[in-house]
């Protein structure tokens, strides 16, 4: 049986030395933003007030962190053990995702130093969805951080701690499952109040928050396949062959993604906006039919037999997925948003930068904590390569010091 262990190997690799310095420079720009004020580094104006840190940091990242959520459904609610090994470096993704999500939200606030209030009972708005999005994600944060906080208990020895916490984790384990849920749809919420702002062909006040939560599962889905495949291109012959968890996981994602496009035409039909996706020099037909087609092609990969459990059509299918429902995340909430009065938004080169940052200090991140804790389940003839690797360096190290 495949045992959960830390990968080891370099810790300074490629990777970090490419990504590390993308890293640095966000956090450099967020201290800028927050000594200098948030007109330093964006280029939002009075018709935008949030841009590319909500539509793609917020919304598309915590739809990307979803592996966990996703995967707590799976094994947990549906009782499908066999996903059980996926379900440690899902939750650390997630674990980055919506901590990124949360400071983006931070450096977002023109005045962030009425943070605090946000967490004063005197001070809620209960009538916000904007409240309610916020208290489940923060919620969620810390329940994501108690699932995976095993992984470092375990590692550093706190048995007794680790004990304690397994008596509760069913609770937070169901906590888990729930939260998302209310926060994905409210995601969704968050547009209608845009009303006629929001192109028609987006706008929907019935099933914007159920093509959120779809977003969310199908996204969560995908992510664990393409982090999965991207990690077994990176360690091959350490890691476990999990193609064919990753191709039910696939059946499972095109499941959701037929709703969902059935969902989609559907609400485009009933309030006759079908005219508004039809048309070959419409900016907004080109959109909406590059969101149907990236969601249309894993779909395919169904029918395309022995193919189905081959790596690359596998990558490809959860790119796909992923890139056809962080396309609808990113049209419903910025690109097919107008406010109207000729306002009009570009990010900044600072603003592509730092989010740029947040994906490179997660990937950083990602990297260096599989290497030093036990996340990933690792061959056994692998850790054994690594031992004899080991004894071999002290061997030599000990023939040189006698010398």
């Amino acid at each position: 049986m495949n045992n959960v262990r830390p990968v080891g190997g370099k810790l300074i690799t490629a990777s970090i030395l490419f990504f590390a310095p993308l890293a640095l420079i966000c956090l450099i720009l967020i201290v800028k933003r927050m000594f200098l004020g948030i007109g330093s580094v964006t280029a939002l104006n009075g018709g935008y007030p949030w841009g590319l840190w909500i539509a793609f940091d917020l919304l598309v990242g915590t739809g990307f962190a979803c592996g966990g959520w996703a995967l707590a459904w799976a094994v947990y609610i549906f009782n499908k053990g066999k996903y059980h090994a996926l379900v440690r470096p899902a939750l650390l993704a997630s674990l980055f995702g919506y901590s990124l999500g949360g400071l983006s939200i931070t450096i977002d606030m023109g005045r962030y130093w009425h943070l605090p209030y946000f967490y004063l009972p005197g001070q809620f708005n209960t009538n916000s969805v904007l409240f309610e999005t916020a208290v489940c994600m923060t919620i969620y944060i810390l329940v994501v951080t108690l699932e995976f906080a095993p992984v470092w208990l375990g590692f550093f020895g706190f048995k007794k701690l680790f004990n304690k916490l397994n008596k509760i984790m069913f609770f937070v384990i169901a906590l888990g499952a729930l939260l998302p849920m209310m926060h994905q749809s409210s995601m969704g919420s968050l547009m209608i109040v845009a009303g006629h702002k929001v192109h028609p062909a987006w706008q929907s006040y019935e099933m914007l928050p159920v093509f959120s939560l779809l977003t969310a599962f199908i996204m969560g889905f995908s992510i664990v396949i393409f982090e999965g495949s991207l990690v077994r291109a990176g360690l091959v012959g350490k890691t476990p062959d999990e193609r064919h968890l990753f191709t039910k996981l696939a059946r499972v994602s095109a499941v959701l993604i037929a709703v969902f496009l059935l969902c989609r035409f559907g609400e485009l039909i009933y309030h006759h906006k079908l005219h508004y996706v039809i048309g070959l020099f419409k900016f907004e037909a080109w959109m909406f039919w590059a969101e149907v087609w990236l969601m249309t092609l894993p779909l395919l990969t169904l029918f395309l037999g022995e193919k189905r459990s081959d790596e690359r059509w596998l990558f490809v299918s959860a790119l796909s997925m992923l890139l056809g429902a962080a396309l609808w995340r990113m049209d419903y909430s910025l690109i097919m948003y107008d406010p109207g009065n000729g306002y009009k938004y570009f990010p900044s080169a600072q603003e592509l930068l730092i989010s740029i940052g947040f994906v490179s200090i997660e990937i950083c991140a990602y990297i260096l904590i599989i290497r030093l804790f036990p996340v990933l389940p690792v061959l056994k003839e692998a850790q054994k390569e690594k031992s004899e690797q080991a004894i071999a360096q002290k061997i030599a190290r000990s023939e040189q010091l006698s010398r």
